[in-house]
């Protein structure tokens, strides 16, 4: 049973491309297999070929800032399978593969892809107010198009000739009842022979869109100085692994709590803080989850890496505790 088909023909009409979904999940050890169906009306073909590519692709510039024949876009990864005419075998069709077959009708041709698990998920890098065309990011495209050849750098494809459907891979992280992440640090004043020592961790590992994060403070103060605040932030760390591996920080949430702890003494409280999109929509380079038009996203996931080398974007997020102590930083 499928609630909603997605379909896109191309300008001449002969080929129409169809999707029964367009978010592929990536479960860490293994990604949703991506199934289509291309409607093909041999009259049209004049002996040529039909075929059916994805490709997950890095975009580092608006396509308005092509010159000289330069794409601003780097595949990641392309796999591709011709369509029509059949090239035999007869594997075994999903519920959803028959549900788009019988939609399709008697012109339908199946086409299946497997993704391996080091590709990144769609990612989009929040643009600037001014910012024009596609942002920059990793996305991921199914395109059928008639051709002579499946690759020929030397064959001019007609725009006509093409359809193409935009789809997500999007990442799923299984909750677990691991505890989270724990750090401590110890500062030393001058004019004072003792330290504050400060703990902080977090409860769990992994935590959804729009969870409250909670993060446990524990203060030793053993100095003869005040904690007069408290300042709790999450930043987002993006690793762009292309060329080479650039890493940008942005802040994505940030609280003071006006708690003060007192010279000799301790202090032990949980603190709540919830980085959301809504608060930093007007961040340029924030990472978020990639988009399908314009609909809402959100912060872009964590890269669920595992033991895999992977390509394109990774995301990561570090809370970080701060205190501010009277007269002495």
């Amino acid at each position: 049973f499928i609630s909603r088909v997605f379909k896109k023909t191309s300008g001449n009409g002969t080929i129409a491309l169809y999707l029964g979904k367009r978010d592929f999940v990536d479960n860490v050890d293994s990604v949703e297999i991506v199934e289509g169906v291309v409607k093909v009306d041999p009259s049209g073909l004049n002996n040529r070929k039909v075929y059916v590519y994805l490709a997950c692709a890095f975009r580092y510039g608006s396509d308005d800032l092509d010159v000289i024949g330069l794409t601003f876009r780097r595949d990641i990864w392309l796999h591709r399978v011709q369509v029509y005419p059949p090239m035999g075998g007869s594997e075994a069709k999903s519920p959803m593969m028959e549900s788009l077959l019988k939609k399709v009708g008697e012109q339908g041709h199946a086409f299946s892809f497997q993704m391996p698990p080091n590709l990144p998920c769609s990612v989009s890098l929040q643009p600037g107010l001014n910012d024009s065309g596609k942002a920059c990011g990793v996305d991921f495209e199914i395109k059928a198009y008639i051709a002579n050849a499946p690759d020929n750098p030397d064959e001019v494809i007609q725009k006509k000739d093409t359809c193409r459907l935009m789809i997500r891979k999007i990442q799923f992280a299984p909750a677990n009842n691991k505890a989270g992440a724990k750090a401590d640090v110890s500062k030393q004043f001058m004019m004072s022979d003792k330290p504050v020592h400060l703990e902080a961790s977090l409860e769990k590992e992994v935590y959804y869109h729009g969870d409250p994060i909670t993060v446990k403070v524990q203060i030793n103060n053993e100095t003869n100085k005040t904690v007069k605040k408290i300042k709790i932030s999450v930043n987002q760390l993006t690793s762009v692994v292309l060329y080479s591996s650039d890493t940008y920080v942005k802040e994505v949430c940030a609280q003071e709590f006006g708690e003060t702890v007192n010279a000799i003494s301790t202090f032990e409280k949980s603190f709540q803080v919830t980085p959301l999109l809504a608060n930093n929509k007007e961040k340029r380079g924030l990472a978020v989850d990639g988009r399908l038009k314009d609909q809402d996203t959100n912060l872009a996931s964590t890269t669920s890496q595992g033991e895999k080398e992977m390509q394109g974007i990774i995301i990561s997020y570090k809370v970080k505790v701060t205190l501010t102590v009277s007269s002495g930083g």
